[in-house]
Formats: C-alpha cells, sequence, structure tokens
C-alpha cells in the first residue's frame, strides 16, 4: 500500500445534543463528498477528528462504521494513539480487526518520553499488528518530536511505512525526506503550509485538514506538483493560506467544522466542550473566506 496523495484527516460530526453524541448521517455525507471529489484517503480520528475527546468505544464503533462507509473505495487511516503502550497496542489491534488500511499512532503525550522509550512504544505497537503504522509528529500538541535518528530506527520496522509530520519545521522535513528515499518508507505532509515544500523533497501525500473545506483546491494542488506545473501549484499553495487565516478564531477544529457546515457539504455540528461554538461575528468572517472559494 502506497501512502500518497490528499489523505483528508475528517472532522468528526456531532449532534447539538446534550451528549454531543456523533452524528453518522452527517459523516456519510462528508465521507461521499471527499471521495468524490478525489481525495485519495479518510483518516479519522487525528487532531481535526478530536480524538482527544472521543471515548474508546465510540472511536470503535466510529471506525467500524467509516469503514463501511468507504467500502474499499480509498484507504481508511485510524488513529489510535494514547499515552500508554497498552492503550495503543488494545486500539490499533482492534481498528485492525475492524478492517483499517492503516494506522497512525501519535507520540505518547503530556509525559516527555526519552528516545529509548519512543522506539521502544511504536516498536511494541507496529509489532503487536500487520498493517501499515505512520508515525505522527506534532511537537506543538505533545511536547514531543520525534528525531530524524529516532525515525531512522523504527523506519527499520518492518511495518512501519511511513510518518506524518505536522512539527512544520523545515529541519524535521528534510531528515525525514532523506529518509523517505528508500522504498518502504513514505513521508506525508501534516502542515498544509508546507505541501509544495515537502513534495520537493520527495514527500508522496500530505494528510490536509483544510481538504474537509476546500477539497478541490488541494486534490488540484497535488495534482500541479506531480505534473510539474510550477506557477499553478504556487498559486494553489498561497490560497490555502485564506482558509488559515480565519482558523484561528476558535479552538481547533471549531472553525473547520464550522465551514464545512455553513459551505452546505453537511451538518457537521459543534466540537466538544470545553471547545465553545463559533460567534455570529466568526461566522460572517467564515462565510466572506467561503465566498473567496465560491463555496457560498
Amino acid at each position: 500500500m502506497k501512502l500518497e496523495g490528499i489523505i483528508t484527516p475528517i472532522v468528526t460530526p456531532f449532534h447539538r445534543d446534550e451528549e454531543q453524541s456523533i452524528n453518522y448521517e452527517a459523516t456519510k455525507q462528508l465521507i461521499d463528498h471527499l471521495i468524490a471529489k478525489g481525495v485519495k484517503g479518510i483518516f479519522i480520528l487525528g487532531s481535526n477528528g478530536e480524538f482527544h475527546v472521543i471515548e474508546e468505544a465510540e472511536k470503535i464503533e466510529f471506525a467500524e462504521k467509516v469503514i463501511g462507509m468507504v467500502d474499499h473505495r480509498v484507504p481508511v487511516y485510524v488513529g489510535t494513539g494514547a499515552c500508554s503502550t497498552k492503550e495503543t497496542i488494545r486500539l490499533s489491534k482492534k481498528m485492525e480487526e475492524l478492517g483499517a488500511d492503516a494506522l497512525s499512532v501519535i507520540t505518547p503525550y503530556f509525559l516527555t518520553p526519552t528516545e529509548e522509550e519512543l522506539v521502544q512504544h511504536f516498536t511494541a505497537v507496529a509489532e503487536s499488528v500487520s498493517i501499515p503504522i505512520i508515525l505522527y509528529n506534532i511537537p506543538k500538541a505533545t511536547g514531543c518530536n520525534l528525531s530524524a535518528e529516532v525515525v531512522g530506527r523504527l523506519a527499520e520496522v518492518e511495518n512501519i511505512r511511513g510518518i506524518k509530520d505536522s512539527s512544520g519545521k523545515e529541519e524535521n522535513l528534510k531528515a525525514y525526506a532523506e529518509l523517505a528515499k528508500r522504498d518502504d518508507f513514505d513521508l506525508l505532509i501534516g502542515s498544509d503550509s508546507k505541501i509544495s515544500y515537502g513534495y520537493a523533497l520527495g514527500a508522496s501525500g500530505a494528510v490536509a485538514g483544510t481538504s474537509n473545506v476546500i477539497t478541490e483546491v488541494l486534490v488540484e494542488l497535488d495534482r500541479a506538483l506531480r505534473n510539474g506545473e510550477t506557477e499553478k501549484a504556487e498559486e494553489l499553495q498561497k490560497d490555502i493560506d485564506v482558509l488559515r487565516g480565519v482558523l484561528k478564531l476558535g479552538t481547533v477544529p471549531v472553525v473547520m467544522k464550522r465551514a464545512a457546515e455553513l459551505a452546505g457539504i453537511a451538518e457537521i455540528g459543534p466540537a466538544r466542550k470545553p471547545v465553545l461554538e463559533c460567534s455570529a461575528q466568526d461566522d460572517e468572517k467564515i462565510k466572506e473566506m467561503l465566498q473567496y472559494y465560491h463555496l457560498i
């Protein structure tokens, strides 16, 4: 399985009920919309998917339903990372059993593991399943950066097949790109502002949060970069900044969810509390952004 193209880390749609329960009808609408627009993968239970506020039983049910909804049209990537190795293994085994195509495993957060602890953690998780594992580096959220040395050691593990880097740090991308020159290890860009830069280094794809809303821009950017259409790619890369500019209006991922909702993609609903919904003033700014992309 080649990890490539635009992979959407989908937001998890919730109802506006007391429980903020998962909205499966909206989930199906979002998935069908994204696949019709040409994304190459559906990634669930990542940062944009609010994995950190979803209970384990909900994660299992959500994954089972999403895998059924996607129905092999594109690969399904599932985030299974947790603070403990034991919990990560338990969830990873369950997701493999449900039919996930690959797993994304974030570095343990809150604590700051040593390099040896990280190597042993990821190796134990990889050895517990047979499907591909993607390392997930997002130091601004975890307080832990995966060094090139650690990633180099982990790339030797048979089913550790790539890394998604959301650090936005060029030194990380350069080091990981060197490792991705191997046949069996891929670099996925997790910072939407660095897609063109990452592809120039040899990245095979991007896990692009903004593709929840401006799917066509991201799919076209991927195509332009692969076809060597430099000028067009520069324009498209710059276009992403209009959406990125409004994302700071609220706590991740509430603005992305509201944008997808206002664009009429699906009734995405709120982010789970403690994250609050967007204000009426924020809605106006989000609508202005959507008008730029001709989405309303």
